[in-house]
């Protein structure tokens, strides 16, 4: 069911929205025109004190101005009336059995996303990836992914982006920003959405999250993932120099149609061109191919020799995706021995294949598991009351 409600007029039984504006995802540039525009800083000192307000905000993780020391409290008190440095809601927060932390964070109302933080197996001081979100819902319609079964419903803004490292950070205790021993230590577009249908606000969270006097997060250690959208990979490069990783799961259009079906629209020979020239790719920057094992669909040894055939010349490396089922799916995870005979093939040609440990999958948390499954959980436990009664 789809509701419309007119945002013209505010309803009686909502309480009015603080008319303040919140700093906290803003960029330098907009934090400046913000604080010259509003007057509480003279055009002359909106730089000075934007860069201050920058550190606050991004390098110590302030959610408030008073301990904002730098800053007269006077100046303090004025930016008060005018703004604040507010997180969004974090409407629930889960902790699977093998460390990984979920968060449900609402934006606004009716618009909610989940961030993933997914800790290396292998990481002696707790170091992880952090898994992002940049749309809410999806157009995509992947036949293997329980996030594309919920429509769009809108791009989140760099703020909103920007957002999730924030509440991240906050769980973790990771603030101010560590130079060293970083928790949080990676940022992956692999949540829900296409991030090229919303590069934009992508683009600018990275500027954000890279600027080494705030969150300070190496773009060599930020990932944007596509299904696809090649006309935007080059801008992609362009634009952020992140590192790209490329949803594949097919080697033939015929088979890729199907499971990712904006390939009917730029096809496996347009992408792999955009790919080819993805600005910065080398031995040192390697682009990932995503590739779920879908048993008996693309896990034959013909299907790793094709995919070697393929990627054939290009910095690279696969992570092979054992499938996470979910209701309602038509397929099933590869069987660990295909999975591992199929990582040979590839190894043998040169190229890493990690074999990636679903990780979260108790909490809903694993790839291509996010949102729509906690939505029917909770829907469901709102209509059990009604059942019993």
């Amino acid at each position: 069911m789809t509701v419309t409600l007119d945002l013209a007029r505010p309803r009686a039984d909502v309480p009015a929205a603080d008319a303040r504006t919140n700093l906290a995802g803003l960029s330098r540039e907009a934090l400046r025109a913000v604080l010259a525009g509003s007057g509480v800083a003279a055009p002359e000192k909106a730089r000075m004190r934007a860069g201050q307000l920058w550190r606050w905000i991004h390098h110590y993780g302030a959610t408030s101005f008073e301990p904002m020391s730098d800053i007269a409290k006077e100046a303090r008190a004025a930016l008060a009336e005018r703004f604040v440095v507010e997180r969004p809601q974090i409407v629930e927060r889960q902790v699977s059995k093998d460390g990984t932390r979920k968060w449900l964070i609402r934006f606004a109302p009716g618009i909610e996303a989940e961030t993933v933080f997914i800790p290396e197996v292998a990481a002696s001081r707790g170091q992880g990836a952090l898994c992002v979100s940049s749309q809410v819902g999806c157009t995509l319609n992947c036949t293997f992914c329980h996030t594309g079964t919920q429509p769009l419903v809108r791009n989140l803004t760099a703020a909103e982006i920007v957002a999730q490292v924030q509440v991240a950070r906050d769980d973790l205790g990771e603030w101010p920003s560590p130079r060293e021993d970083r928790k949080l230590s990676n940022v992956v577009f692999m949540g829900m959405g296409e991030p090229l249908y919303n590069l934009d606000n992508v683009a600018e969270a990275i500027d954000i999250l890279a600027d080494n006097e705030g969150i300070g997060i190496s773009r060599r250690r930020i990932t944007v993932s596509t299904s696809g959208v090649v006309p935007e990979i080059k801008s992609l490069g362009e634009r952020t120099q992140a590192m790209l990783a490329i949803s594949l799961h097919a080697t033939s259009d015929l088979l890729r149609d199907e499971l990712v079906p904006i390939n009917r629209r730029y096809p496996i020979a347009e992408l792999m061109a955009a790919i080819r020239s993805y600005p910065g790719l080398s031995n040192a920057k390697r682009v990932t191919f995503e590739y779920v094992m879908l048993k008996g669909v693309n896990d034959s040894p013909a299907d790793a020799k094709a995919l070697v055939r393929l990627i054939s010349g290009i910095p690279a490396k696969i992570n092979l995706i054992p499938f996470n089922p979910w209701p309602g799916s038509p397929y099933e995870c590869s069987d660990r021995r295909a999975i591992e005979a199929f990582a040979e093939i590839v190894n043998r040609a040169g190229y890493a294949a990690p074999i990636r440990r679903p990780r979260g999958r108790d909490i809903l948390a694993a790839c291509g598991q996010l949102k729509s499954e906690s939505e029917k959980l909770r829907a469901s436990a709102r209509r059990k009351p009604t059942a019993e009664a």
